[in-house]
């Protein structure tokens, strides 16, 4: 299971997957699909889309990866939750099943059938499937989607994807089908050549979105959201878009949204300004987005966010940089299996640490945190949970600083 035991749970094959698809009678091919892969921002944007679908009417799966809370956060129809009923069913019938079959899958091979198998079983209009990780080799890809969206590249699991951005973008690219018109949302000149060659060599035509849309400015509205001035070539068009993920960096995610939405028009789909208007301004309570630049309290301010590689803890940093505190207090904790030195270099020296270990065997310990931190110039203390620091961090911090919890999804898992 990767997400708890990391790099020895990932399988370089689609074997089991396809065995899956097989013995349960290919049910991914009986309703529409939308694949989108990236390293930062692929699960904001599955969220965006399936919200926008929702508005139009659609009954529209969502399939997703890691949860944050319950596991039945990564499969859901029109915002709800599989039922846990549905899932001790499933799994179940699977095992019975598999005294036959034989079939040795991995915790991601099985819960992606079980999601492919849910939406047929329940009819649903079009899926929006998140990749897991990489792409190429992913259980997701075996759909034909009506759209492929490949967000951004950045470094992030080089021991299985590669070491340079460019190997990265050719293990993404590996959503890209013939055909199936796919969506860039940032232009990279390391990149781009990648995924240009790729749609060349299976014929399908590539848009890279942020080349055409580009939020303008921002504001914050009365209600607490972002409300957008997005111009399309040049023009506006769309002036107080309203979105309630309140990220900055859910600007590089918009024009992804906004160009797949295009394409699907283009593919018969009848998604009006009015749909796509109401989707992105209720993500959260359409779709159950947690995680995402989420303000869990007020004086102290109080955010979490899941971002954790280097380019999503730079979004982070800039973030922070526009909000207004007095003193910040930084609950951070890391996995084991990645070198955190990186991330660590740029996080702000000013601020007060409070450094824990998630309640997972993959986390790394405090201890090791806090020494690799003070390297780095940032100071803190070791908590032995990460409730723990949560608690302290909001008995000594003043109503006008601000309480930062971040570095690991499961570090913002214990405190949602």
């Amino acid at each position: 299971m990767f997400q708890r035991t990391g790099p020895a749970a990932y399988k370089n094959t689609l074997e089991n997957t396809l065995k899956l698809d097989e013995n349960y009678g290919h049910p991914h091919r009986k309703y529409r699909t939308i694949h989108v892969a990236g390293t930062n921002g692929k699960g904001s944007v599955s969220h965006m889309l399936a919200s926008v679908l929702q508005a139009a009417g659609y009954k529209t799966g969502l399939y997703t990866s890691p949860h944050l809370k319950d596991f039945r956060e990564r499969i859901k129809i029109n915002g709800q939750m599989m039922p846990e009923s549905a899932v001790v069913d499933w799994v179940d019938n699977f095992k019975a099943n598999n005294e036959l079959w034989k079939i040795q899958p991995s915790f991601f091979e099985l819960t992606v059938a079980m999601a492919f198998d849910y939406f047929a079983d329940q009819e649903i209009d079009v899926a929006v499937m998140e990749v897991g990780l990489g792409g190429r080799l992913d259980s997701t890809n075996i759909i034909t989607p009506d759209v492929s969206i490949i967000t951004n590249i950045g470094l992030d699991h080089t021991n299985l994807l590669g070491d340079t951005l460019e190997k990265i973008a050719g293990e993404k690219a590996g959503i890209i089908k013939s055909g199936v018109p796919v969506v860039i949302g940032t232009t990279q000149p390391e990149t781009a050549p990648v995924f240009n060659a790729k749609a060349q060599e299976l014929d399908t035509s590539i848009y890279f979105s942020d080349q055409e849309y580009n939020v303008v400015y921002s504001l914050l509205s009365m209600d607490g959201k972002q409300q957008l001035n997005v111009a399309k070539n040049g023009k506006d068009v769309y002036p107080e878009l309203v979105l309630d993920l309140l990220g900055q960096y859910q600007h590089n995610n918009i024009p992804a949204v906004l160009k797949a939405v295009d394409l699907l028009n283009e593919k018969g789909y009848k998604i009006t300004e009015d749909n796509l208007r109401a989707g992105l301004e209720n993500v959260v309570a359409t779709t159950g987005l947690l995680g995402r630049w989420q303000v869990i309290g007020n004086n102290p301010l109080t955010v979490c966010d899941t971002g954790h590689n280097e380019d999503g803890i730079k979004s982070i940093i800039q973030q922070l940089e526009n909000t207004a505190y007095k003193k910040l207090h930084f609950i951070f904790g890391t996995v084991g299996d990645k070198d955190p030195g990186k991330v660590l270099a740029l996080l702000p020296k000013e601020a007060n640490y409070y450094f824990v270990k998630a309640d997972i065997a993959r986390a790394m310990e405090a201890e090791e945190l806090a020494n690799r931190a003070k390297e780095c110039g940032l100071v803190g203390e070791v908590y032995p949970s990460v409730n723990e620091a949560y608690k302290k961090a909001q008995r000594v911090a003043d109503k006008t600083d601000m309480i930062f919890v971040g570095g690991s999804t499961f570090v913002v898992a214990e405190v949602l």
